[in-house]
């Protein structure tokens, strides 16, 4: 058996750990990493545990008895099979820098997943998504036709099978009911300057205020825009010789190694969403290039 990943959140007490790693241990399985935080605030905990089986026991005979491990602890969890790739549909606009990023990472396979389609507002990137024989969809969204354009897009997750939508630099704010819909599955990426500078050109009023530290700040997509929980942050340093081309050129930049790594994270289950927070396991040393490969 190739490995596997074990993801659980529950309250937290004692003996969580002895049983998972006990039944582990009972079926043949050893672990090979495993991460786990208790919130003393919230009083909840969050453990994921990779493992592989040595006795070649089936995964569905794992999954089917650990129900009796979790039901006295309550917990929510799930078994991942890390080959597996993740299907994402992106989304963009008109700032084509984080699409061609991650279709480059893609590409080269340093982003394990399937990218099943490219949706957009507009066609500026119909042909360069066309030429990497991805499905290109045009959906138009006005404030007249946003109900029925939304309903085309839901249309188009649930047919490819959508695992995670990635918002690369996709300038519609999307409904209450759609971030309900898809409550966990929905990645944005915005400049860190929300909510100093907000409207148009941020990057020009952040060099006329004299910024010296521009970044950028991947998200969970919530009701509350651009306050869902931060999965991953990342700065860089300006200095006064820099022009305003420079913030948005470095802007561009880290948007991009931001968001590349908040799905990275996710699609490799490192991710819990805690209430207005995020847990978020680093990959473990060694573990990268395993995880890279898919």
């Amino acid at each position: 058996m190739n490995s596997i990943v074990l993801t659980v959140s529950c309250k937290s007490t004692r003996g969580i750990v002895a049983a998972i790693s006990g039944y582990l241990s009972k079926q043949g399985c050893n672990i090979v990493d495993s991460s786990q935080f208790d919130d003393l605030e919230t009083g909840l905990f969050f453990m994921r545990v990779s493992f592989i089986s040595e006795t070649a026991v089936a995964l569905d005979t794992i999954t089917a008895d650990f129900a009796e491990v979790a039901a006295p602890f309550d917990m929510q969890y799930e078994f991942h099979d890390p080959a597996h790739r993740m299907k994402v549909m992106l989304m963009v606009s008109r700032f084509g820098h984080c699409l061609n990023d991650l279709l480059y990472r893609w590409k080269i396979g340093a982003l394990p997943i399937d990218i099943v389609a490219v949706v957009s507002n507009h066609f500026d990137y119909q042909k360069l998504v066309v030429n990497h024989d991805i499905p290109f969809h045009h959906i138009k969204v006005t404030k007249d036709n946003k109900p029925k354009a939304e309903a085309q897009l839901m249309d188009l997750v649930e047919q490819s099978g959508t695992e995670l939508i990635v918002l690369a630099r996709y300038m519609q704010v999307l409904s209450d009911d759609l971030c309900r819909k898809m409550s966990g599955k929905v990645i944005n990426i915005h400049h860190s300057f929300l909510p100093s500078f907000k409207g148009a050109n941020p990057y020009k009023q952040a060099y006329t205020r004299g910024v010296k530290l521009i970044g950028a700040t991947a998200h969970y997509v919530t009701a509350d825009l651009d306050e869902g929980p931060i999965i991953e942050q990342d700065t860089v340093r300006i200095t006064h010789a820099q022009s305003p081309d420079d913030y948005v050129s470095l802007g561009r930049d880290v948007e991009a190694q931001v968001l590349a790594r908040a799905i990275h994270a996710h699609i490799h289950h490192r991710t819990f969403i805690n209430g207005n927070r995020t847990v978020v396991f680093p990959a473990s040393p060694g573990s990268y290039a395993s995880e890279r490969m898919g």
